[in-house]
Formats: C-alpha cells, sequence, structure tokens
C-alpha cells in the first residue's frame, strides 16, 4: 500500500502544507461548480469563482503560466456566464439550453486559434518551453477557453469541449505533481458525460426552469 501511496502523492512532500490545503479547497469547489453545470443550477457559478481564484493563486506561485490564464479566463467568464444564466425570457423561465449555431462555431474556432496564439506568445515571452507539457498547455487552454464560453452561453456543445480537455488533463496534471487537481479532472470527465446527456436530454424535452 505505502509504494501506491507514493507513487500518487510523493511529489507533495515538498509542498508547504497550506499549498496542499488550498488544493483541495478548489478542487471540492471545482467539483461542485461542475456538478452544479450538470445540474442546470446557478451555484456553478459562485462554487467556480471560488476555486479558479485560488487556483490562479497557486498556479502562479509553481509558475504553471498557461493553466493559471485559463483559470484567470474562468473567474473572468464566470461573471458573465452567471448574468446570461440568470436573464430570462419570461416571467417564469430562464435562458434556455440551445445547440450552437454556424455562426458560434465560427466564433469557437477563432477563439481556439487566438488562445493557442495568445498563450505560445505568453510562454515564448516568458521563456517557458521547458518542458513538453507547455506545448500541450497551449492545446488544452484553447480547448477549455472555448468551452467556457459555450458554457456560459448555455450551448449544449461545451461538454464536448469539456469532455476533450479533461481527458487530456487527467495524465497532464498527475505528470505535473498535482495528482488531486488530476483527480478532480477524472472525476470531471465522468460529470461532463453525464452532463452532456442531461442537457442533451433537457433541449429534447424542451425545459428550460433553472434550479
Amino acid at each position: 500500500m505505502q509504494p501506491i501511496f507514493d507513487f500518487f502523492f510523493q511529489q507533495y512532500s515538498d509542498y508547504p502544507t497550506l499549498y496542499i490545503i488550498l488544493e483541495l479547497i478548489a478542487v471540492v469547489f471545482g467539483f461542485l461548480s461542475v456538478w452544479y453545470s450538470k445540474q442546470e443550477n446557478i451555484l456553478v457559478y459562485p462554487t467556480g469563482i471560488i476555486s479558479t481564484v485560488i487556483f490562479v493563486y497557486l498556479l502562479w506561485q509553481w509558475e504553471l503560466l498557461g493553466d493559471m490564464m485559463i483559470n484567470v479566463y474562468y473567474s473572468t467568464m464566470s461573471i458573465y456566464g452567471w448574468y446570461v444564466w440568470t436573464r430570462k425570457v419570461d416571467a417564469r423561465h430562464y435562458i434556455p439550453i440551445t445547440t450552437t449555431t454556424q455562426k458560434e462555431h465560427f466564433w469557437s474556432l477563432i477563439i481556439f486559434v487566438a488562445t493557442m496564439a495568445f498563450t505560445f506568445g505568453i510562454y515564448e515571452y516568458f521563456d517557458k518551453w521547458n518542458s513538453w507539457t507547455a506545448y500541450v498547455d497551449t492545446v488544452t487552454t484553447a480547448i477549455f477557453f472555448v468551452g467556457m464560453w459555450l458554457m456560459a452561453r448555455k450551448k449544449l456543445e461545451n461538454w464536448i469541449y469539456w469532455i476533450v480537455g479533461d481527458i487530456i488533463s487527467v495524465p497532464l496534471y498527475f505528470y505535473k505533481g498535482l495528482t488531486f487537481t488530476s483527480l478532480q479532472y477524472l472525476l470531471f470527465t465522468i460529470i461532463a458525460v453525464y452532463g452532456y446527456k442531461t442537457w442533451k436530454k433537457s433541449l429534447s424535452s424542451g425545459g428550460h426552469v433553472m434550479s
């Protein structure tokens, strides 16, 4: 049992206790945020903001710039998403789940390419091309940027981006030494699959009364 424990958590031996506690808190609130998103519950945003703000601090300390930018963007888009999700189409119904339009697919591509270029520029400026993970970061950052934008607009396809990004992030964060965060993304992947199914069912039924 000890060798298994060491394999997963040995990297935390040199971490300050405060960082470990903060990561655990961020993971818990991150899990709650994704769960609330699946349920189409407005609490997705306050819980998500708590998680991402903590991760911004931690990732800055660990000099993981691409990951940090993702969380800065999450925090910003959470405010926008919070506003969109609370808009009503009538006295009782909120903005419904819809599918991505052709125009939104175009803007998703623009956001993806622009994010990759921006992330590449940041890593180039700070000379952070010291690991293959930096190249993967440019891709996952772009994937998550599009996913967050589509989620804020309550588009069904946001879950597809989350699923792809989460699958990549599970081994990526484990390799970076963030085991708890890696496990978080494993749970995210599972919830994202169910989230897609739940939103698709809600879309088919035409219901959009927010929890």
